[in-house]
């Protein structure tokens, strides 16, 4: 008999300075690890696809009308559409029963909120990232998701060679998938920019875009001897 779960639930509970609080709940496929999807009776017109520079025919959504990062930042950004990045927050994060908590400010837990909700959301491109979301780290800071992002990309790889695909064991395509990730975060930043009073949300994908020219110049430079004393019994 399969006990494993149907579903993946995430809830961030925002508790702001002035005594309100607004909880935000994902819920993903347990096998996919993809957002359930949500009705899309009223799509946001700043979501449609055909707007998107990056659709160039790389989004091969089932639904092609919309970009799925956009529908599904929608209500996030129109609730913080009031809010400025700066202001305090103490936020707490319910990942599938395990609780992180931290006083922060807007940008940096909207940021945090938002590295679930985009790969997880069927764009094609970031959902190469979508299974690190299965183990999400809230808060985590740019020298734990560069480790994390090394590790999933080298798994990935392993996987590619028991299936007898090619693997890039020397990371040469992960500068790539991530040149193309700053390109879509420089879009939706430039779409939610063009919305009115969306400084918390533009802030919050400005700080993933730092995590991810940080990983890229990173991989550019390819030194990575920062990593080599933890590393040193591995080379016995």
């Amino acid at each position: 008999m399969n006990n494993e779960p149907q579903t993946f639930r995430y809830i961030y509970t925002f508790k702001f300075e002035d005594g309100s609080e607004k909880d935000f709940h994902i819920q993903l496929d347990a096998e996919t690890l993809n957002i359930i999807t949500r009705e899309t009776e009223n799509i946001p017109e700043w979501a449609y696809n055909p707007d998107f520079p990056c659709n160039s025919g790389r989004c091969n959504n089932s639904n092609t009308q919309y970009c799925p990062i956009a529908l599904h930042l929608d209500k996030i950004i129109k609730f913080f559409s009031d809010r400025v990045s700066y202001e305090k927050v103490f936020i707490t994060a319910d990942i599938n029963g395990r609780q992180y908590s931290k006083e922060t400010t807007i940008q940096n837990a909207v940021s945090s909120l938002i590295g679930i909700i985009m790969p997880s959301s069927g764009c094609p491109i970031l959902g190469k990232l979508r299974p690190m979301v299965k183990y999400h780290l809230p808060f985590s800071s740019i020298e734990e998701t560069e480790y994390r992002v090394y590790s999933m990309y080298l798994f990935a790889q392993f996987l590619r060679h028991l299936k007898g695909l090619d693997a890039d064991w020397e990371m040469k395509h992960l500068h790539n998938l991530y040149a193309q990730i700053l390109d879509i975060n420089r879009i939706i930043s430039q779409k939610i920019a063009q919305l009115e009073n969306q400084d918390a949300s533009c802030n919050a994908i400005i700080a993933l875009d730092n995590f991810a020219q940080f990983i890229s110049f990173n991989l550019e430079d390819s030194d990575f001897s920062r990593y080599e004393k933890i590393f040193s019994v591995w080379f016995d």
